[in-house]
């Protein structure tokens, strides 16, 4: 891939949205997560990633070409290929299908909330998607070993499913409202134990750290710690809008009685509740963190501000950058 150093130039590395403001980062994800993307013909992608690369790599474009055309091309490469390596993402694993996928994924968990067989099925098939996408939309820098991938696998489905079943025992008595927040808890707790198993080799090598121009500068284990706690924190997040605010939807709906007389809607109505909530809500917890974050350069490891003091003549920046493991 090239670099995007063309002075004068549009910066590919950022987004048309000002990051630096909540509504910038929120319409930059809502973007990201657009399931309408979905439908663009491999013809269209393909010809987005020509356009992209070039003006990217700085080679001559028509001339009839706008910025905004040069950015919508970049928004329809990120959303079917891997923005580091450049390569096709399956078309289930894409950001666009988070939500036609999770609406669905969210929906089963909290409709079959009550089945010991539902929610080992719902449970295991959510952690096998979360597993399975975070590897195909892994990071050029990211090292996930077979040994890593699985155990984070196991831990994780075996954490989501014990803590649903352990908490539908716990709580038989309490009222049906508190036992349809059971899958969101389960959720959070496979999150807090899957991904740093997953990331396990940032932590041990530290993760990439940049300059305000997108210059590497290193590797830091405590960039990597701040980054894969912001990602669980941000994973959970996200999950709030359709998993607690569906089961007050139909928590009303039975105590009304619908559910008794058309119990056939239990599914749907999650399911299409869950994406409601998905869509228009889950941007704002997205938008709670930066794409880039950053930390003060005196919260670096020792050894990499003396080699950074070193590489800048004793005026290293103030902030590196780090990328958010979302």
């Amino acid at each position: 891939m090239c670099s995007n150093k063309h002075v004068g130039r549009l910066n590919l590395d950022d987004s048309p949205y000002d990051q630096d403001t909540y509504w910038g980062r929120f319409r930059h994800y809502f973007q990201r997560t657009n399931p309408f993307h979905l439908l663009t013909s491999s013809d269209t992608l393909e010809d987005s990633k020509c356009l992209y690369l070039k003006y990217r790599c700085g080679e001559p474009l028509a001339a009839d070409v706008t910025e905004d055309e040069v950015w919508r091309a970049k928004a329809l490469f990120e959303s079917a290929y891997n923005p580091e390596t450049g390569e096709k993402i399956n078309f289930w694993a894409r950001p666009a299908a988070f939500i036609p996928v999770n609406m669905v994924l969210a929906g089963g968990m909290m409709a079959y909330y009550k089945s010991t067989p539902g929610v080992v099925f719902w449970q295991w098939l959510n952690q096998t998607y979360n597993t399975w996408v975070g590897y195909k939309n892994k990071g050029s820098d990211d090292e996930i070993t077979n040994t890593q991938l699985i155990t984070s696998y196991v831990v994780a489905t075996g954490t989501a499913i014990g803590t649903a079943l352990g908490l539908n025992r716990l709580l038989v008595n309490s009222p049906a409202l508190v036992g349809r927040f059971v899958p969101f808890v389960a959720v959070a707790a496979a999150h807090c134990v899957g991904t740093p198993l997953l990331k396990a080799q940032i932590l041990k090598n530290g993760t990439p750290i940049y300059d305000d121009c997108h210059n590497k500068l290193g590797y830091s284990k405590n960039a990597a710690y701040a980054s894969i706690s912001d990602s669980i924190m941000n994973k959970i997040f996200i999950a709030v809008p359709p998993m607690l605010l569906t089961p007050l939807v139909m928590n009303y709906l039975e105590r009304r009685g619908t559910l008794c007389r058309y119990p056939w809607v239990n599914f749907p109505a999650h399911v299409g509740f869950a994406g409601l909530f998905l869509t228009f809500l889950s941007p704002l917890a997205y938008a709670l963190y930066a794409q880039r974050p950053h930390m003060p350069y005196k919260h670096l490891e020792t050894d990499l501000r003396e080699a950074l003091c070193k590489k800048f003549y004793d005026r290293p920046p103030k902030f590196v950058y780090y990328e958010q493991s979302v």
